[in-house]
């Protein structure tokens, strides 16, 4: 599958529900706009845009690093693979978008492994989790994902699976302007292993965040505890 810049930033519009434009130093009058793959990890958490900001901006450069992109759309090797000690899940049928993180986090790098193909977990890597990213159609027992609400069903927090096929059920749906073809689109993760806890259902897993906890709080469990690497898409038939 080839993503053209268009299709790219289709996907971003989509997942955020904002419209996502290509920074240009001389149009760009408003630096607060231009949207970080932090800031990116947070909206997409706990859904808190600024509800004055209409549009936002990314350079491209800095936002994706396309070096990680993989096309695991035919994927036939069915090989098992470890990330973290767990059973890393290869998203079959999907196609991964890297978003650029690589020394983006106060602790290093060791929680992304090393790169390359590799069947087996290194140590300090974080096991892969996913994120779809709406619930309409979905079926699943968990109500709200990705932002800390009340009313789950183990609790309060930031939810995620390691299985790809649950997360495609709570997919992200999108129709391209770009190609005229409809997308599914969901979150490629690491969560941390200390801050993450196994559901009843040992395919959910949660990062719990007590009410009352502050939004600078909530941040700053967010980035210890589960950190989108790639964005995944994958074209309906």
């Amino acid at each position: 599958m080839y993503l053209d810049s268009n299709l790219r930033f289709e996907v971003l519009s989509s997942l955020l529900g904002k419209i996502i434009k290509p920074y240009d130093v001389k149009k760009c009058e408003r630096t607060a706009d231009i949207l970080s793959v932090d800031e990116f990890l947070f909206y997409n958490l706990f859904r808190e845009h600024n509800a004055y900001v209409k549009e936002f901006f990314i350079d491209e450069k800095d936002f994706f690093d396309p070096s990680y992109d993989f096309d695991f759309t035919y994927l036939s090797d069915s090989s098992e693979c470890k990330r973290g000690d767990e059973l890393y899940k290869r998203p079959k049928g999907w196609y991964r978008m890297a978003l650029k993180v690589g020394g983006k986090y106060p602790d290093g790098n060791t929680w992304l492994g090393t790169g390359g193909w590799r069947s087996h977990s290194v140590p300090g890597e974080w096991p892969v989790s996913y994120h779809g990213t709406s619930l309409d159609g979905a079926k699943g027992i968990i109500k709200s994902h990705y932002k800390a609400g009340v009313g789950n069903a183990y609790g309060r927090g930031i939810y995620s699976t390691p299985d790809i096929l649950i997360a495609g059920a709570y997919a992200k749906i999108f129709t391209s302007k770009t190609t005229g073809k409809s997308y599914n689109v969901i979150l490629q993760n690491r969560i941390n292993p200390k801050m993450r806890q196994i559901c009843t259902h040992p395919d959910y897993w949660l990062v719990p965040v007590p009410a009352g906890t502050s939004a600078e709080e909530e941040r700053r469990i967010a980035e210890s505890s589960i950190r989108p690497y790639g964005i995944l898409i994958k074209e309906l038939k």
